[in-house]
């Protein structure tokens, strides 16, 4: 396993043990593959993700944004992963129903001394796009917290800090 996918699920473990919205909403959230920038992530569809026509909740969508956008941020070493300040959803067709699983591939688009922005593309399981989301977060102050790491660019190796399972 790589050293950027046990660091984003390590982060992704501090989301589900703070026992908040994520882990109310997808604690089921399975991360598959992460390298410098890029995550995939799948989520069996639940009745609570419903909305009244038994399709997904488009809030499903924009809170899954926001926290695989946060993840995006993760891969790249980043313990803390910032606040939002622009959250958006497009929604192109149904994204599944009950038992139904869906797809996201999440992608850090950019990343400065102040600001990040990711882009989050869903999928159905055969592989058409069914919504696409951004997000920017603010990370100015993430930046320097003492649980950050780097990685070699492929994401195998921790170089600078520490690699904990």
């Amino acid at each position: 396993m790589s050293a950027s996918l046990r660091f984003t699920r390590r982060v992704w473990k501090s989301f589900i043990d703070n026992k908040g919205h994520d882990a109310q909403c997808f604690p089921n959230l399975n991360i598959h593959r992460a390298v410098p920038g890029t995550v995939d992530f799948s989520l069996k569809i639940e009745p609570s993700n419903l909305n009244r026509v038994g399709t997904v909740h488009g809030g499903l969508i924009l809170s899954l944004t926001d926290t695989l956008g946060s993840l995006a941020v993760a891969s790249k070493g980043h313990y803390m992963t910032g606040v939002s300040t622009d959250i958006g959803a497009s929604f192109v067709r149904p994204a599944g129903r009950t038992g139904d699983t869906l797809h996201a591939r999440a992608t850090l688009t950019a990343m400065g001394k102040s600001l990040a922005y990711t882009r989050v593309d869903f999928t159905n399981p055969g592989g058409d796009l069914v919504a696409y989301g951004y997000h920017t977060k603010y990370v100015g102050k993430s930046s320097s917290d003492p649980n950050n790491v780097k990685f070699s660019e492929d994401g195998e190796q921790v170089i600078e800090g520490n690699d904990v399972d």
